[in-house]
């Protein structure tokens, strides 16, 4: 039975946050992405020295017979794009919270925050393959209809293909994106070949890449053998976790996962961010963009 009263609540709780959260993104260092020549024009000017001489009107100035430029509206809107999986990875295993619920809470916390800050929103959701693809769109429509999307994205009802189409899903957002974007892509990049779609949309975009992680990612429960099952591909084992060797190099193979993608990320000049389980979204989010302001 849905609690209306908790619901209520979290979404209070969101709204809170994501006010904090868009106040932090707008001091940090993407504000860059709010200045520009916007799209409006509003008129001319005569032209004064050090002007840029590519604004000069030139029939405005032929007419005039002495030099006038172009005025623009200056576009202080950010676009705010997410890329979401998911996938069957996403789902949990041993901890109460599924890195499905953490990316669905960061999601709605960002387009919150964007709506605050009368921005444009839009999205790419996937799994097997793409599910949702929406272009960034100003108001509260696109953002109203992501936020409804999320909501249902773990329902019982909504059908799940197995698989990643992360790859897809990046070199789709390049597509739709038109102008230079903030993108934040979550997910937990258990998946190959997205790594050339994303050097691509790292070069026009500013992307943030938030790995969701989970505790067992790096130390399973110490239960004897443990059989485990894939949930995309549906392979199974059985591992030893009693075994320190066992756990050793589980925790190793983790630690270089997260090595390789921090790497990527920062060589490609985009931002690497990891989000745990057990970690408060609002919080890590919120901390990353003072850091970035400083």
């Amino acid at each position: 039975m849905i609690n209306a009263d908790r619901l209520a609540k979290k979404a209070s709780r969101l709204r809170l946050s994501a006010i904090t959260l868009a106040e932090n993104m707008r001091s940090g260092s993407f504000k860059s992405l709010y200045r520009g020549q916007g799209i409006e024009f509003s008129g001319v000017r005569e032209y004064l020295p050090f002007d840029n001489v590519r604004s000069i009107d030139w029939n405005v100035t032929a007419r005039m017979g002495k030099a006038f430029i172009k005025q623009y509206e200056e576009d202080r809107e950010l676009s705010v794009f997410l890329i979401l999986d998911c996938s069957r990875s996403m789902e949990g295993v041993f901890s109460s919270k599924t890195k499905l619920s953490q990316a669905q809470e960061s999601a709605a916390l960002l387009l919150l925050a964007s709506l605050h800050n009368s921005g444009a929103t839009g999205a790419v959701f996937f799994d097997g393959k793409i599910q949702l693809s929406l272009a960034p769109k100003s108001g509260k429509e696109n953002a109203m209809t992501l936020l409804s999307k999320l909501d249902k994205i773990d329902s019982p009802d909504t059908e799940r293909t197995n698989g990643s189409a992360l790859p897809n899903a990046i070199q789709g957002a390049e597509k739709l994106l038109k102008k230079r974007s903030l993108v934040f892509i979550l997910s937990d990049f258990r998946t190959t070949d997205w790594e050339k779609p994303f050097a691509r949309l790292a070069q026009k975009n500013d992307v943030i890449a938030i790995k969701i992680t989970s505790p067992e990612d790096e130390k399973l429960p110490e239960t004897g053998t443990l059989p485990l099952v894939d949930p995309e591909t549906k392979k199974n084992g059985i591992f030893p976790a009693l075994s320190k060797r066992f756990q050793t190099e589980w925790r190793e193979a983790e630690r270089n996962r997260r090595e390789y993608f921090k790497n990527f990320c920062t060589k490609h000049g985009s931002y690497p961010l990891l989000l745990s389980t057990d970690e408060d979204a609002a919080q890590v989010l919120s901390r990353f963009f003072k850091q970035k302001s400083r």
